[in-house]
């Protein structure tokens, strides 16, 4: 087994807008992740073992970068996403008073590409595009 560490060329990154309450953020964080975790199957590792013979689930293979801005922000990074066509997922204000997937799916369908509320996006691509597209964002503290 290689000692040397473990380097990617691309990355995985969440941005949030910067006013959502804290429960919120995390809640956005956990479900735009499933999406990528979902359709890029070279996001997602080996499962893991305990010393015991336990399994348990395969995590993404790499970090998972977060960042924080404003809407507008956001809404940049939106822009810059969809003209570099990356693999990302999208989570509208809207989202917070729907209870189920299949409203979820319906509150953003009924919105403009433009017009979209964004509180949170996540992306996944080479390293350089990924940069571009969070541009103008900081690092979540």
């Amino acid at each position: 087994m290689s000692s040397e560490p473990i380097r990617f060329d691309t990355k995985i990154a969440v941005l949030l807008r910067e006013d959502l309450e804290p429960w919120q953020r995390l809640n956005v964080t956990a479900f735009l992740v499933s999406g990528l975790g979902t359709h890029l199957p070279e996001v997602v590792g080996e499962p893991y073992e305990d010393a015991d013979g336990v399994p348990y689930l395969p995590m993404f293979r790499q970090p998972v970068m977060i960042f924080e801005g404003t809407k507008e922000t956001l809404t940049a990074a939106h822009a810059r996403v969809l003209s570099r066509a990356l693999p990302r997922a999208v989570f509208t204000s809207d989202l917070f008073a729907t209870g189920n997937d299949r409203d979820n799916r319906a509150a953003v369908r009924a919105v403009g590409t433009g017009e979209l509320d964004l509180v949170g996006l996540a992306v996944y691509g080479p390293k350089n595009a990924v940069d571009k597209v969070v541009k103008g964002a900081r690092m979540h503290p």
